[in-house]
This record gives structure tokens, C-alpha cells and sequence, in this order.
């Protein structure tokens, strides 16, 4: 295998563990999802500049709103943290890469040309849905899952995901 398969994240190979099963009592909420999982889920998805912010100027807004800061400085925090959000996309190269996702009743796997991320459901504290998508909110960082990359049943599916880990938490 060559240097170039490897996560650039360090020498842990071709597949990288985002998380390990997070703090004790978080991997409770596994269970419930792998319940009520049925569908195994699989989609590509090739993030554009404008999604990419869009999800994070929405997302952004709800963390902010929740925080009662005032009106110049939540426009100031969302701005900012869009703008940083959209430099952080162009220098990670986010739109050259295609993403290849797979969701089950075990969790979540995003994979690409640059390595493997595993998100158990114990991970995942939140599913939020907003214009252009769904957010997954994870204990460290987010997955942004357009809806143009799903089906009519597969967005249902989600939608089943998004309940049960609501329910678990």
C-alpha cells in the first residue's frame, strides 16, 4: 500500500477511527438506532462552495440564536465563522474530493481518496435538518448531507435516524 492511501492525520493506515465510542455512558444510544435502523443507506456526495456554506451559515445561526448575544453580534459571529468555515472548505480542498457515505444500523462511513472516517451512533448527539440538508452533529465536528444526494426513501430513512438518536439522547 502506498504512502498516498494513508490518512495524513497520522500512521493509523488507510482507516481512520474519528472517534473511539466517545466517553462512557455516550455508545448508550447505539443500541436504539441499530433498533430502529433497517435500511443500510449509501450515496456520493460532492460538496459545492455555496452548500458548504450554507449549511454552516444555518448551522451556525442555530448555536448562535441559542446564546442571546444581540443582534450586531450574532450577524458579526456568523459572518465570521461562515467566512472561516468557507476558507477552511477551499484550503481543505473539500469540492475536489467525492465523498462515498454508507449509514446503518452500526454508524456512519464516510470514505474518499484521502482515508476512512467510522462514526459509531454513540458519536452522533444530534441530527439536525436544515433548507439544504441534513447536519449530523457529532461529539467532535459535523456531516452535512445534502438532500440532493438522497432519495425519496433514503431522506425518510434519515428522517427514522435523525428520531431515534433524538430518542436516545
Amino acid at each position: 500500500m502506498t504512502r498516498s492511501n494513508y490518512s495524513k492525520h497520522g500512521d493509523q493506515g488507510p482507516m481512520r477511527r474519528e472517534s473511539a465510542g466517545g466517553p462512557a455512558g455516550r455508545t448508550a444510544g447505539a443500541g436504539s438506532v441499530a433498533a430502529t435502523a433497517q435500511d443500510q443507506l449509501s450515496f456520493s456526495v460532492r460538496y459545492t462552495l455555496l452548500e458548504y456554506t450554507s449549511f454552516m451559515w444555518q448551522h451556525a445561526g442555530f448555536l448562535i440564536r441559542r446564546r442571546r448575544i444581540g443582534r450586531f453580534a450574532t450577524w458579526w459571529m456568523l459572518c465570521k465563522s461562515t467566512t472561516a468555515a468557507a476558507l477552511h472548505f477551499v484550503l481543505q480542498g473539500r469540492g475536489r474530493h467525492v465523498y462515498d457515505f454508507t449509514i446503518d444500523a452500526h454508524g456512519i462511513i464516510r470514505s474518499s481518496g484521502t482515508g476512512v472516517t467510522l462514526v459509531p451512533w454513540g458519536d452522533v448527539s444530534a441530527i439536525r435538518r436544515y433548507s439544504c440538508g441534513y447536519m449530523l452533529v457529532l461529539a467532535r465536528g459535523t456531516l452535512p448531507i445534502p438532500f440532493r444526494c438522497l432519495s425519496a426513501s433514503q431522506a425518510g430513512a434519515m428522517d427514522c435516524f435523525a428520531v431515534a438518536v433524538r430518542a436516545a439522547r
